[in-house]
């Protein structure tokens, strides 16, 4: 190491993030993720023994994948090489190659390769990879915050382990956080901060399983805080709150977590329940996810699962929607909490969906039948000639406005497509379709 290398890792060591610093190098060291590195489990013997397979690690930010990246650079005999998705080309990937092909033939060592955000690769990426993978050139450890059965090659996931990383709980943030204004070394020891005891319940709550949030706001905390008259550096609740401003919220617009929770959404509005839907509609609102998108998805639902149970539901729907693009938030809050209350309260059916779905299923099966000749266009010279809507009988023409005639094609007369259900206003519309078509014979 020449002394620039040497000054380099030197301010590395002071200047760096707190999160960078405080990374573990041994499993040891690590907090938390106990389901997949605890001595009894899969992942803890394979990094001990050096004996790593291809893996993926797939959690939300702040939960250790590339910790645990890093331990295994600390712990194995391998050349270790780290890439990042989001700035490697395809030359960057060569070299690696390269270089992986030369220690093995030249030395006899495996590569480790760590892809950090590996989603981000694109198909052709991932698909170079594949069989340096495949023929053990590369070992790949990835790490991603999306869903890798949504974003990876299925060929480069059937040739690797996936180990999903969980939040980490709050006890094991506050043992981070003390850490962190204790070590002398690594974190913030020399500072002489004092972490007082309902800020670190606070900052280990808010966080919300994310350690690099924590661990940010308690450096910010000791780095602006004034010392107090006894020369210490008094990290108290006021401060905390200051420091991490806003609870974090795993919910990332492209990933899985906003899908889980969209999901979660529809579902509460679905089942009926106006609390959990409104506590996802809070979630979405906070996480600042777009309005338009949010009163989309109530219009839909409005017409899928509440359909003519409550024909009001979709207007409901339909006007706020309208009203949040010309409010904005913050009022438009109000706006969607109304249409989500009143389309998880109101009386459900899906028949309209099935209804559709049904049509269109025998549109793509069935061949295609004339429309029957009375109901044809009659409006131009020469249609009665044609026979064109000879027999069409005039609905308004007989009692209630109705007559028993054939609508649909031959061939599909017996066809049910709508069929309301006994719930809410389908109920009506049940009634009245069975009271007109058992009133007049055929």
């Amino acid at each position: 190491m020449d002394l620039f290398e040497y000054m380099r890792e030197q301010n590395q060591k002071t200047e760096s993030p707190l999160a960078s610093r405080l990374r573990p190098t041994t499993l040891e060291e690590v907090v938390g993720q106990q389901h997949i590195i605890g001595k009894d489990k899969l992942l803890y013997r394979a990094i001990q023994a050096d004996k790593l397979s291809s893996i993926i690690f797939y959690g939300p930010p702040g939960t250790g994948k590339t910790t645990l990246a890093k331990v295994i650079a600390h712990t194995t005999h391998a050349e270790f090489t780290q890439i990042n998705a989001t700035a490697a080309g395809k030359k960057d990937m060569e070299e690696v190659v390269r270089q992986a092909k030369d220690s093995q033939g030249m030395y006899g060592k495996k590569t480790i390769l760590f892809v950090d955000e590996i989603h981000r690769f694109n198909k052709g990426q991932q698909d170079y990879l594949l069989p340096f993978v495949e023929d053990g050139t590369v070992t790949l450890v990835g790490a991603t915050t999306e869903n890798p059965y949504f974003e990876v090659n299925g060929a480069l996931l059937s040739r690797s382990v996936i180990f999903e990383l969980k939040p980490l709980g709050k006890e094991d943030i506050k043992t981070l956080l003390v850490r962190a204004v204790t070590d002398r070394e690594k974190g913030m020891g020399t500072y002489g901060a004092v972490l007082e005891e309902d800020a670190l319940e606070f900052l280990a709550d808010v966080a919300n399983g994310d350690a690099r949030a924590a661990l940010t706001a308690i450096e910010l905390g000791v780095l602006t805080t004034p010392r107090g008259s006894d020369g210490s550096i008094h990290i108290t609740l006021d401060v905390a709150s200051e420091c991490i401003q806003k609870r974090v919220v795993q919910y990332d617009k492209g990933g899985d977590n906003h899908y889980d929770t969209i999901s979660a959404f529809i579902k509460s509005m679905r089942g009926s329940d106006p609390d959990a839907a409104v506590y996802y509609l809070a979630k979405m609102l906070y996480a600042g996810e777009d309005i338009k998108f949010i009163a989309r998805r109530i219009m839909i639902c409005a017409s899928e699962d509440v359909g003519n149970a409550d024909p009001h539901a979709i207007m409901v729907a339909a006007s706020a929607a309208q009203a949040v693009e010309r409010v904005g938030m913050p009022e438009a809050q109000i706006i969607l909490s109304q249409a989500v209350s009143y389309v998880a309260c109101a009386p459900k059916s899906n028949a309209a969906c099935v209804a559709i779905d049904r049509a269109m299923e025998t549109v793509r099966s069935t061949k295609t039948a004339p429309v029957p000749a009375h109901l044809q266009d009659s409006h131009y010279r020469g249609a009665q000639k044609l026979g064109r809507g000879t027999g069409y009988l005039y609905a308004h023409d007989f009692p209630n406005h109705y007559v028993r005639q054939q609508y649909l094609p031959d061939g599909l007369t017996d066809a049910k497509f709508y069929e309301p259900t006994e719930n809410g206003y389908e109920k009506e519309i049940k009634s009245r379709m069975a009271f007109l078509k058992e009133g007049q014979e055929p």
